[in-house]
């Protein structure tokens, strides 16, 4: 599924974020000290090797929302952005995973990238609900797209099928079906 907002190609497949050669960036979902953990994060450092840990030491710890770039190491693309997402389910984690989107993107652009790949950042078991995670990430491309001069396709880089259908059908629905997310539970 692809949408145009902006100028900035939206697409959602489903997929393993280490194997996407064709994306100058990919991020990780980081822990606040960038150590190797589990899920996304753990096969991430493991594909890049311990290179990247050693480089993210520099920049250790991270707040929520907040996000650094590295080389990518032994993966197949430029550069990896690491953003710690909330921790929690309030209001307050709306904003600021939606920062993590934001900070990520504008990153990504100052550096010159013209593609980042996303997992689908807090959401499921230890996050929001996979509605409400894809709702609040497409929001904050959306919002971020009119700002970005180099970055021109973004592609969320989903796990499994019922992630990827909450993100194919808040793409097909109308852009106004995304803008109004609350965390729940």
């Amino acid at each position: 599924m692809r949408i145009l907002v902006d100028g900035v190609t939206i697409e959602c497949s489903i997929g393993n974020i280490t194997a996407q050669a064709d994306m100058d960036a990919i991020v990780n979902p980081a822990a606040p000290g960038l150590v190797p953990g589990a899920g996304v994060s753990g096969a991430i450092h493991s594909k890049a090797g311990p290179e990247l840990y050693q480089e993210c030491l520099a920049h250790a710890p991270l707040n929520p929302g907040q996000a650094i770039i590295t080389s990518a190491c032994r993966l197949p693309n430029k550069k990896v952005i690491h953003c710690l997402p909330p921790a929690g389910s309030c209001n307050r984690s709306v904003a600021l995973l939606e920062k993590c989107y934001l900070q990520s993107l504008l990153l990504a652009d100052e550096h010159g990238l013209t593609s980042v790949a996303f997992p689908s950042l807090f959401s499921g078991s230890l996050g929001t609900p996979p509605v409400s995670a894809a709702a609040i990430a497409l929001r904050a491309v959306r919002k971020a797209a009119p700002l970005l001069r180099n970055v021109r396709r973004v592609r969320f880089v989903l796990f499994d099928r019922h992630t990827f259908l909450h993100y194919r059908n808040l793409m097909a629905a109308n852009p106004e079906s995304v803008i109004h997310t609350t965390i729940t539970g």
